[in-house]
C-alpha cells in the first residue's frame, strides 16, 4: 500500500535530498556512494622524473620506476611521466569502466601515443572512460602513460593563489585505481542536484520551487540505492518535472563551452602550451560524445602552440571546426591587455590572428572575445571593424569596484564613430558551471531586460583551463526548456549575436572607452616589461620602415617579412593582458625580458642590413646614415658615435650635422661624412635665445647656477631648478608666460603606501592618495651638467628613503621646445608607489590622455562616482593640461600610469608588490619624461610630434660603406593633423613590391591632406587593417601625390604598388 501524504517541512525535506546527493555525509548509504561500484588497484605503477617538458616519444623511451600511490614527487614546475599498467576485471564484461586517477597536479592521459583527456581534481576531471561497455573480445590489458606537471590548476602559490610560486612543493598521486561507473546513479545525481539548485533558487515563495523539491524528496522515496531496479521508476519523476514547458516569452540562454586560458601567469608560457592540449582534447571527448555540444576558443598563439606540439590533437580540433562544435573567437594573436600596446600593436594582434584562423580553420573570426582584460580602449570599435569585425563580448567590467555598469547588451561606440555590438554575459563569469542558480543569476541580474531577450552563458573551468565537463553539459540539456527557468540552447557565438541583432532597436549606445575600476595598478607594475614594450614596439616600427625603403631603393634587397613576423608575434605574445600589465610571476618576467631581448638584438641586426641596402652603390663617402623615422621635419641634438666608443653632440642641419640648429627631412635619410662630426664647441652655449643663429653659439651664457639654483635657456623655453632639483619656473620665452602654478614647484618626486585590498600586483586603492609623502632633496646636490654649444643640462641626486636612490639631469637642447628629465632610480621598497608631480598654472576641468590613434579627455575633478572611480587612468606618450591659449604637456618615453587632480599633472614611475612576483620592480631602472609649455592648443603646438620624436630620436646607423651623397625624403603629409604611422611590406605582396602605409587623425578634426612620396609607385588603392583592397578600385595618383581625406581619429590604410626598380 503506498505511503499516506505528510505534512513536509521545507529545510528538513530540503537537507535530506542534499544528504542523499552527498559526497561527505551518509556515503555508506546514499546514492553518491553508488556512483562507482567494484575497484581495483592499477597492476603496475612507475614513474619518471625530469626538470623538462619532455615530447611523448622522448619521455617513454626514459627509466621508469616503481611507484606507488602516495608517494611524492617534484618539485614545483618539474614533470612526472607515470605509466599505468592496466588488467580489466573479466567479472566486468558489460559494465563501464573508468580509470579513476587523483593528483594535486595537472595530468595528461595518453593512450596508444595520443593525448587523450586532462585529469585535474581542481577541474572536477578525475576519471578516465576506458570503455563505454566492457565487451567479450575486448583487450581486457593495456598500457597507459599519465604525464603530470608539477603545478595546480592555477599555478602553485605559497600560501594563496596568487602569492609568488613555492619553487620546494612537493605533488603526489592519492588515487589510482580501476572502478565500474554506473551511469545510472550518475543521471538521478544530475537530476537530484538540479532540482535542489531550482528550489533553492525560486525560494518559499515559489509554487515551481515547492514541485521540484517534491519531486526531489518522492525521487528519494521510491530510489534505493542498493537496487538499481528501483531507479527507472526515480527516472521517470525526474523527467515528468523537466518535461513540462513554459511559454514563448521565456528568456534564451546561449550556453557555449569555454576555457579561458591565460598564455601566461601564475605559470610560465611552456605550461601553458601542455594546459591547452589537456583542456582542449577532454573537449573533443565531449564534442564526441555530444554533437549538440559547441565550443568557443580564442588566442591564436595557443592554436599555433597546439599545432606544433600536438598535430594529432591540432587535426582533430579542425575536423570539429568544419561541423561547427570547435569555433575560434577573439581574432587576435592573443587575449591582450585592451589599454598599453599601441594602436599599431593592436592592428597586428588582429592581423595576425584572423590570418592564422583563415588558414588553419578556413574561415575569420566575427567577434572579439576579450573576457577577462583590465579595460578597453576607446580605440577598438573601429579597429574590429576594419578587421572584419563587428560583435564584441566581454564580463571583466562586471568587477568594476565603483560603479556598475548599467548594460550587458548595448552599442559600443568608438573614438571615431563606429559602433560594434557588445555583449557581456549577465552571469558576470565566463567559467559557469551550469547550476541553476547561475541559469538564474544570468536572467535576474540582466540589466537590458525588455531590451533583449537573448544572454550568453559560457560554461567550464577557466584562467588556468580545464574547460568543461560532461556534468555541466548534461545538466544545461536536461534544463533546456523546464516550467519556472529560463530556455536553456547548447547554442554557438553565431546564434547568440544573431538573435541580439535580430532585436537590436532597443538598445542603448555606449561612447568612449570602457574602463575598468579596478586594477589600475597594473599600468605602473613591471616597469622593465613596459619599457620594453614601448622600446620594441619603436624598434619594429623602425625596421619595417627602413626595410620597405632599402626594398624601394635596391634591387638586390630582400625584405625580411618571416624573420618581422616571427618578432611581431613574440611582441604581441608580450602584450597578453598579464604580462605587458605585470600582473604575471617572476619566471614569465624573466621569459618576456628574454622575449624583449631578442627583439632588440635581431631588429638592430635588421636595421643594419636595410642600411647596408640602402647605402649599396651610392657615391658618398663613409660615415653614418641619419634616419628620421617620423613624417615631419625635425631639429634636433643627437649623440654620435666616435671611435673608441665614446660620444660627440651634433645638430641635425639641412642634409649634414652640424653643431648648430636645422632641420631634418621627413621620413627620410641622408649622409653624414667623418669630418662634418664635429664636437659641440666648449665654448659656453647652454642658453641660446634663437634658434637659428649658429655663428654666435660660442657667444650664449653657460647655465647659470645662484643661491644653489640654475636656470637652462634655449630661447623658446626658460627652466629654473631650486638648490634639491624641484622645478620653481618653466617659462615660454615668447610670451614670458610662466607654467608651474604660483607657490608650487614641479618635478616634486612623491612617494605614496601602496597596499591594496588583495590584487597586490594589480590593484591601486583610491586610499592610497591619503597617504602622499613628498621626497625632500638636500639642497646643495644640484650641479651643471653639460655646457655646450647645443645642450645645457644640470644633474642632482635624491635619496628617496634609506634603501632607494635616484639621480637625474634636466636636460634642454637648442631648438627643442620641451625639458627632459633622465632619470636613474635604485628602488628598494616594499608597498610603495613613487610619482612625479607638476603643479600647473592652468585651470580646466578635462584633460587629454594619448591613446592608440587619438586621444581622449578625462575630468580633473572629483565630481561623480564615475569622476572619482578615474583617480588612477592610463595614457601613452603624453597628456595635456590646457586652458584657453595655454597649456602643459607631460611626455614620457616608457611610462603609461597618470592623473590630473586639479591642476597637478603627475606620472606614475614605480611600484613595489609582493606578489604574485616578490622582486616585481626591485633593482636598477632608466626612464625619461618632459616637460613642454605651450601656446595655443596642444594641436596647434605640436605636442603630438614632440612625443613621437621623444620615443623615436633619429637613428645614426653605420654606413658599411659609402652613404648617399645628398638627403633623400620617401613620404611627407601635408597635414600637421595626420601621421603616417606605419610602413612596411605588405602581407600580400606580388613580387615583394607592395607597401602598406598607415595613418590616422590625430587631431580630432576634418582633414583633407595630401601625401607625397618619392618612391617609384605604379598603383594605390585603400584597404582595410586586413590589408583586404578597397573594391572602389586605385586612387588618382598625381605627381607622386594622393589626396586623403579623413575624419576624425579615422585610421586610414594604403597599398602602393612600386615599378620595378632600374637595373
Amino acid at each position: 500500500m503506498a505511503a499516506a501524504p505528510a505534512l513536509k517541512h521545507w529545510r528538513t525535506t530540503l537537507e535530506r535530498v542534499e544528504k542523499f546527493v552527498s559526497p561527505l555525509y551518509f556515503t555508506d548509504c546514499n546514492l553518491r556512494g553508488r556512483l562507482f561500484g567494484d575497484s581495483c588497484p592499477v597492476a603496475e605503477l612507475s614513474s619518471f622524473l625530469t626538470p623538462e617538458r619532455l615530447p611523448y616519444q622522448e619521455a617513454v623511451q626514459q627509466d621508469f620506476r616503481p611507484a606507488q600511490v602516495g608517494d611524492s614527487f617534484g618539485p614545483t614546475w618539474w614533470t612526472c611521466w607515470f605509466r599505468v599498467e592496466l588488467t580489466i576485471p573479466e567479472a566486468w564484461v558489460g559494465q563501464e569502466v573508468h580509470l579513476r586517477w587523483e593528483s594535486d597536479g595537472e595530468g595528461l592521459v595518453w593512450r596508444d601515443g595520443e593525448p587523450v583527456q586532462g585529469l585535474t581534481k581542481e577541474g572536477e576531471k578525475t576519471s578516465y572512460i576506458l570503455t563505454d561497455k566492457l565487451g567479450e573480445k575486448d583487450p581486457r590489458s593495456l598500457t597507459l602513460y599519465v604525464e603530470v606537471a608539477c603545478n595546480g590548476l592555477l599555478g602553485a602559490g605559497k600560501g594563496s593563489m596568487i602569492a609568488a610560486p613555492d619553487p620546494e612543493k612537493m605533488f603526489q598521486v592519492s588515487r589510482a585505481e580501476l572502478a565500474v561507473f554506473h551511469r545510472d546513479v550518475y543521471k538521478l545525481l544530475v537530476d537530484l542536484e538540479l532540482l535542489l539548485g531550482i528550489a533553492k533558487g525560486l525560494g518559499e515563495d515559489n509554487q515551481r520551487s515547492f514541485q521540484a523539491l517534491y519531486t526531489a524528496n518522492q525521487m528519494v522515496n521510491v530510489c534505493d540505492p542498493a537496487q538499481p531496479e528501483t531507479f527507472p521508476v526515480a527516472q521517470a519523476l525526474a523527467s515528468k518535472f523537466f518535461g513540462q514547458r513554459w511559454g514563448e516569452s521565456q528568456h534564451t540562454i546561449h550556453a557555449m563551452g569555454h576555457c579561458h586560458i591565460d598564455t601566461a601567469w601564475l605559470w610560465p608560457f611552456k605550461e601553458t602550451v601542455r594546459k591547452c592540449a589537456r583542456s582542449w582534447v577532454t573537449v573533443v571527448q565531449l564534442m564526441e560524445r555530444n554533437p549538440e555540444f559547441i565550443f568557443a576558443c580564442s588566442q591564436a598563439q595557443q592554436l599555433e602552440w597546439v599545432r606544433s606540439h600536438y598535430p594529432g590533437l591540432h587535426a582533430r580540433l579542425q575536423e570539429f571546426a568544419c561541423r561547427g562544435q570547435f569555433v575560434p573567437v577573439g581574432g587576435t594573436w592573443v587575449e591582450m591587455d585592451g589599454n598599453l600596446p599601441s594602436g599599431e600593436s593592436m592592428v597586428r594582434q588582429f592581423l595576425q590572428g584572423q590570418n592564422f584562423f583563415r588558414q588553419e580553420f578556413g574561415k575569420m573570426c566575427s567577434e572579439f572575445w576579450l573576457p577577462d582584460t583590465f579595460g578597453y580602449s576607446a580605440q577598438l570599435p573601429q579597429i574590429m571593424r576594419s578587421c572584419g569585425i563587428k560583435r564584441f563580448l566581454t564580463q571583466k567590467l562586471s568587477w568594476n569596484l565603483v560603479n556598475s555598469f548599467p548594460h550587458h547588451t548595448f552599442f559600443w561606440e568608438g573614438l571615431d564613430g563606429s559602433q560594434v555590438l557588445a555583449h557581456f554575459p549577465p552571469g558576470d563569469s565566463y567559467g559557469m558551471q551550469g547550476s541553476v542558480e547561475e541559469v538564474l543569476k544570468t536572467v535576474a541580474k540582466n540589466r537590458d531586460k525588455g531590451r533583449t531577450n537573448h544572454s550568453a552563458f559560457l560554461f567550464g573551468f577557466g584562467d588556468g583551463g580545464g574547460g568543461p565537463t560532461q556534468t555541466m553539459v548534461d545538466r544545461l540539456k536536461r534544463l533546456c526548456n523546464t516550467d519556472g527557468l529560463p530556455r536553456v540552447q547548447l547554442s554557438s557565438p553565431e546564434r547568440l549575436f544573431s538573435a541580439l541583432e535580430g532585436h537590436s532597436g532597443q538598445l542603448c549606445t555606449w561612447v568612449g572607452e570602457l574602463f575598468l575600476e579596478l586594477h589600475n595598478g597594473t599600468y605602473t607594475t613591471h616597469a622593465q616589461i613596459k619599457k620594453g614594450n614601448r622600446e620594441c614596439e619603436r624598434i619594429l616600427h623602425d625596421v619595417e620602415l627602413l626595410s620597405s625603403l632599402a626594398l624601394a631603393r635596391s634591387t638586390q634587397f630582400l625584405y625580411p617579412a618571416a624573420l618581422l613576423q616571427d618578432l611581431w608575434r613574440l611582441l604581441l605574445l608580450n602584450q597578453f593582458h598579464d604580462v605587458v600589465t605585470g600582473s604575471c610571476i617572476q619566471l614569465v618576467a624573466e621569459e618576456a625580458m628574454c622575449h624583449y631581448e631578442d627583439i632588440r638584438s635581431h631588429g638592430n641586426t635588421l636595421l643594419s642590413a636595410a642600411a647596408a641596402a640602402l647605402c649599396a652603390g651610392e657615391p658618398g663617402p663613409e660615415g653614418l646614415l641619419i634616419v628620421n623615422t617620423l613624417p615631419w621635419k625635425r631639429t634636433e641634438v643627437l649623440a654620435l658615435p666616435r671611435p673608441g666608443g665614446a660620444h660627440c653632440l651634433g645638430m641635425s642641419w639641412g642634409e649634414e650635422l652640424l653643431p648648430s640648429p636645422g632641420h631634418r627631412p621627413r621620413h627620410g635619410l641622408c649622409s653624414c661624412p667623418h669630418p662634418h662630426l664635429t664636437a659641440a664647441p666648449a665654448a659656453p652655449a647652454a642658453c641660446v635665445r634663437s634658434a637659428r643663429a649658429p655663428a654666435d653659439l660660442a657667444s650664449r651664457p653657460p647655465p647659470t647656477k645662484t643661491d644653489g639654483s640654475v636656470t637652462l635657456d634655449n630661447g623658446i623655453i626658460r627652466v629654473r631648478l631650486d638648490p634639491t632639483g624641484r622645478l620653481t619656473s618653466l617659462v615660454l620665452v615668447a610670451s614670458g608666460r610662466e607654467a608651474i602654478a604660483e607657490g608650487a614647484v614641479g618635478n616634486q618626486f612623491v612617494l605614496f603606501d601602496d597596499v591594496p585590498l588583495y590584487w597586490d600586483a594589480w590593484d591601486v586603492m583610491d586610499y592610497h592618495l591619503e597617504t602622499r609623502k613628498p621626497v625632500l632633496g638636500q639642497a646643495g646636490t644640484l650641479a651643471v651638467g653639460t655646457e655646450g654649444g647645443v645642450r645645457g643640462s644640470a644633474w642632482f641626486l635624491l635619496q628617496i628613503s634609506p634603501n632607494s636612490r635616484l639621480s637625474q639631469e634636466v636636460v634642454l637642447d637648442v631648438g627643442c621646445p620641451y625639458v627632459r628629465f633622465h632619470t636613474e632610480v635604485h628602488w628598494h621598497e616594499a608597498h610603495k608607489f613613487l610619482k612625479v608631480e607638476f603643479p600647473a598654472r592652468v585651470r580646466s576641468p578635462q584633460a587629454t590622455y594619448e591613446v592608440q590613434f587619438g586621444h581622449l579627455q578625462r575630468p580633473t575633478h572629483y565630481n561623480t562616482s564615475w569622476d572619482w572611480a578615474r583617480f588612477e587612468v592610463w595614457a601613452h606618450r603624453w597628456m595635456d593640461l590646457s586652458e584657453h591659449g595655454f597649456g602643459l604637456a607631460l611626455l614620457n618615453d616608457c611610462k603609461y600610469g597618470a592623473s590630473v587632480r586639479g591642476n597637478v599633472l603627475s606620472l606614475s614611475l614605480l611600484r613595489a608588490p609582493k606578489s604574485p612576483d616578490a622582486t616585481v620592480d626591485m633593482g636598477r631602472h632608466e626612464f625619461t619624461y618632459a616637460l613642454m609649455p605651450h601656446k595655443g592648443s596642444f594641436q596647434d603646438a605640436g605636442v603630438i610630434p614632440a612625443a613621437y620624436s621623444l620615443n623615436f630620436p633619429l637613428l645614426a646607423l653605420p654606413a658599411p660603406g659609402p652613404a648617399p651623397a645628398a638627403a633623400w625624403s620617401a613620404f611627407s603629409v601635408s597635414s600637421p593633423a595626420v601621421v603616417l604611422e606605419t610602413v612596411k611590406q605588405a602581407e600580400t605582396s606580388p613580387q615583394g613590391r607592395t607597401l602598406l602605409l598607415r595613418l590616422y587623425e590625430a587631431h580630432g578634426s576634418h582633414s583633407d591632406c595630401w601625401l607625397h612620396t618619392s618612391l617609384p609607385v605604379q598603383e594605390a588603392v585603400l584597404c582595410d587593417l586586413l590589408e583586404r583592397r578597397d573594391p572602389t578600385g586605385p586612387l588618382l595618383l598625381r605627381d607622386n601625390r594622393l589626396k586623403l581625406t579623413f575624419a576624425p581619429f579615422q585610421v586610414q590604410s594604403l597599398l602602393l604598388l612600386l615599378q620595378p626598380p632600374p637595373n
